[in-house]
């Protein structure tokens, strides 16, 4: 009488084993369901906070639709670059040299102003943690991801950061530039611009053309960012 050596158990733990490993092609796997279902929603996920952040917070006040297709992209490319580099041992320095790169940006054809590069920063960190949190329970990614439409939305809001508006003018009054007749030249600029004007600085002067350089801070009427809040000098 022969005996059997077959265990159902380990017959069947084996053939688990064997349907779990999916066609492979030269050596790679052709199609893995749990990593492709974790691409999908994981990717989902990013663009939604991203969309949500561009759109409702960037969007509503610049109305750039060039950095609207740059931040969306970053945001697409970052994600897919980390999550499928993620099995490669660089994890965090990789990530962080990914900042290192960008930070060191430096666009030719225009000056790109540090509103831009803050939500380009934010933009970039957040595809990176979902692309790289997969050790960390999806709780505490979605959390994460709250805080920081959270905390955009305060610094954003009127009630919470008051938000004053400059523009630079070309003022040819000089004689009220002097700051004994501050509150004049207040008044004047209010009456020529019609402007809700609550500050103003006195900068370049030029006195062969009688003419100076007034940096004037005003109340917006709107929530819309000035695009050239930043100039200074004129060329």
């Amino acid at each position: 009488m022969i005996q059997s050596d077959y265990d159902p158990q380990i017959a069947a733990e084996h053939a688990q084993d064997l349907a779990g490993k999916g066609l492979t092609f030269m050596g790679v796997d052709v199609f893995d369901p749990t990593n492709f279902w974790m691409l999908l929603l994981r990717f989902a996920f990013n663009l939604l906070i991203c969309w949500i952040i561009i759109q409702f917070f960037y969007y509503t006040k610049s109305r750039r639709k060039d950095y609207y297709f740059t931040f969306m992209l970053f945001s697409v490319t970052i994600f897919l670059l980390l999550f499928l580099l993620q099995s490669i041992p660089m994890q965090i320095g990789f990530a962080l040299g990914l900042f290192a790169i960008f930070g060191m940006i430096r666009y030719r054809t225009e000056t790109v102003q540090i509103r831009e590069m803050t939500y380009l920063f934010v933009i970039i960190g957040i595809s990176v943690v979902n692309g790289l949190a997969m050790e960390v329970p999806l709780a505490s990614v979605i959390v994460a991801n709250l805080l920081f439409i959270l905390i955009i939305w305060l610094l954003e809001s009127n009630q919470f950061l008051k938000h004053t508006s400059t523009k630079i003018v070309l003022y040819e009054k000089i004689d009220l530039i002097k700051p004994d007749k501050y509150n004049e030249m207040l008044d004047d600029l209010k009456e020529r611009t019609g402007l809700d004007i609550t500050k103003a600085e006195v900068g370049h002067i030029d006195f062969l053309r009688d003419v100076a350089y007034l940096k004037v801070y005003y109340k917006a009427s709107s929530d819309e960012i000035n695009t050239i809040d930043s100039l200074t000098r004129f060329s």
